[in-house]
Order: C-alpha cells, then structure tokens, then sequence
C-alpha cells in the first residue's frame, strides 16, 4: 500500500518534469527577433553564399568613408570590398573598377556613392554577375551627361563656392586641375551631420577629383538593365535633392529619402545597409 505523501510526491515530480518539458519545447520552437530575421535572410538566398557587395566611393573621400557600413553588412554576414576609386574621370574609373570585379567570383551588389555612381553605372554594365546597383546620393547619369551637368539641372548645390582648385604639371606639357574642398568649410558643405572631430578627419583625409572627370561624358548606363535602388539625401548641398530624385525617378530605382547630409554613409551608415541587404535579397530570387 503506498502512503498519501509518496504519492503525492511523485505527483509534482511528474508535473515539475512536464512543466520543464514544455519550457525547453517553447525555448526550442518560439526564435528570437533576432533569429527570425536570420531566418529570413537564410531563405531569401535559398541556401547559397550571400553576394560580396562592392563599394565605391566618390570625390573629396577614400574608403574609410564606407567604415560604418561595411561594419553593418560584415556583421550580417555579407563579404565587403571598397574599391579604390582614381576619380581621374568616368571611362578609366569604371576600367580600374572592373579589375576588382573581375576578381571576384560569384554575385555582386555594387554601391557607389556621388561620383562613385557614374563609376559603378559604366563599371557594371558587361558584368552578368552585377545582379542590382545602389545609389548612395549619387549619380545615376544617361550615357552622354556630365556630372557637372545634372548637378546643375536643379538649383541647391552650394559646392562651386566651397571648392579649392589646385593647377599641376600634365605629363603632356600642358596642365590640370585637382578639385579639393577647402578644409575651412568641408563640414558644412559635405558632413553637416556627421560630429565635429570626424568631420575634421574627413576634410583632411580627403581626395581630389580631376576637374575633368566632372566633365566627361558618360558612356554606360547599368541601371537601364539592372534593378536599382537610391539613397536621397534631402539636406544634401553637393547634388540637390531636386537631381537625385530626377535622376532615381528615371531609373524606376526604389528610392528611400532621408534627412540627412551628402555624407549619409557615415552619419547613418545602418540605413545604407539595409537598402544594400534590400537590393541583395531582392535580386537572390
């Protein structure tokens, strides 16, 4: 015969072991936001390695402009390469760029940021591996525009103000002109959001154009066959908001706006992130 308190205690034993039982199942089956959303990313690319997004920059930046973001994209689990850009002109840029994208194998997201955009337009254009182009408040001209040209389409850019020219020796005999902002008014003009010290960094840090890369036509288009997506920057002082829109509008890309300076990859290097994933995932189906 067993006794009132053996039974009793084998009782809560069989109920503490179901309780803890169903706690582990709940834990096992109920992911996180934060799994769920791996989850997602998983599916959008079916399995396969996640394309390498490529970076370029534009004038008057290096690299390091795309700090923040490659941060963002590595800690998704994206593969990274910021390109270094000549800023020499449209034609040459684009072939120094397509010796990157030579190298690397498998899908590519391209990004281009100002300048970078005309480079990644030309860049991309007989590469069946480019699978989408992003548009960082960056241009996105026809095969024939300048540049210096669609900037002034619409009234905004306060940039030939703040510009610093410097006249060298051409290896032809003749001369050329690298275009510097002045450190003076580099924040204000190109990083008002980004914070002081870093902005003082950036203008020192900074590299020229050649004033005749802002004139040269340009001769590839990618966007007219590849899906896109931009990145308006409405405080924008180097190319105005009113050129981006124009600009994203004819291409048909998925534009997202966003208050911010012509520096929004470093001052808001997650946004730019999320629409690059957007254009990966979009594009794996």
């Amino acid at each position: 015969m067993v006794s009132i308190k053996g039974r009793r205690g084998r009782l809560v034993a069989a109920a503490v072991s179901a309780l803890t039982a169903g706690l582990a199942l709940c834990a096992f089956t109920l992911p996180s936001p934060a799994g769920a959303a791996g989850a997602a990313g998983a599916d959008a690319f079916g399995g396969r390695a996640k394309p390498t997004v490529v970076l370029e920059h534009g004038a008057f930046a290096d690299g390091s402009s795309w700090n923040g973001v490659i941060a963002e994209l590595r800690k998704d689990g994206y593969p990274v390469v910021a390109a270094a850009n000549p800023l020499r002109g449209p034609a040459s840029d684009a072939a120094a760029l397509r010796t990157v994208l030579d190298h690397i194998k498998g899908p590519k997201i391209l990004a281009g940021h100002s300048y970078g955009g005309t480079v990644i337009s030309a860049a991309a254009t007989d590469d069946p591996e480019v699978k989408g182009l992003v548009y960082v408040a960056a241009f996105l001209p026809a095969p024939g525009e300048t540049a210096l040209e669609l900037t002034n389409r619409f009234p905004g850019s306060t940039l030939p103000d703040a510009l610093d020219p410097v006249t060298y020796p051409h290896g032809d005999g003749g001369t050329a002109t690298d275009l510097y902002i002045r450190q003076d008014r580099f924040r204000q003009q190109f990083a008002a959001d980004v914070p002081a010290g870093q902005a003082a960094l950036m203008a020192a840090e900074q590299r020229p154009i050649a004033k005749a890369a802002l004139e040269e036509k340009a001769t590839g288009a990618a966007w007219q066959t590849r899906p896109s997506w931009a990145v308006v920057t409405t405080r924008d002082l180097n190319i105005p908001a009113a050129v981006q829109r124009y600009m994203a509008e004819r291409a048909h890309a998925h534009t997202t706006e966003v208050a911010a300076s012509h520096s929004v990859a470093v001052s808001r290097p997650r946004l730019v992130a999320d629409v690059i994933e957007q254009a990966a995932r979009a594009t794996a189906r």
